[in-house]
């Protein structure tokens, strides 16, 4: 038990600062509202009515952020890759490259639709 009594303290602290935040924050916060901040759209501008059918909606701001996710988890699995590759060989190359070539070709596809383009 000894040993999980930093851990156990350090949990405590942070659920106390939590609930510290939370509870100061309501107490401090202002509570003025009004319609721009009750309304489901919170950034104040009237939102502009959709077609009966549902309007296009620009999707290349989730494509960038899916491909950055995607290349930073790619990152994550190479990094202990690189470490190790002394010792992996020709297996880790072959590894290395397998990882590689689906975000290669999710990243060309991307690149071929224009999705890296901004208008």
């Amino acid at each position: 038990m000894e040993l999980y009594t930093p851990v156990l303290a350090l949990a405590a602290l942070a659920a106390g600062f939590a609930i510290f935040s939370i509870a100061v924050s309501a107490f401090t916060g202002p509570a003025r509202a009004n319609r721009a901040k009750l309304d489901s759209y919170e950034c104040g501008i009237e939102p502009t009515p959709q077609p009966v059918g549902g309007g296009r909606f620009p999707v290349r701001y989730y494509i960038t952020a899916m491909m950055f996710i995607i290349f930073d988890i790619e990152i994550v699995f190479l990094y202990p890759i690189a470490v190790a590759f002394d010792q992996m060989a020709l297996f880790g190359l072959i590894e290395m490259v397998l990882f590689i070539i689906p975000v290669f070709v999710a990243y060309t596809y991307v690149w071929k639709r224009g999705g890296l383009e901004w208008d």
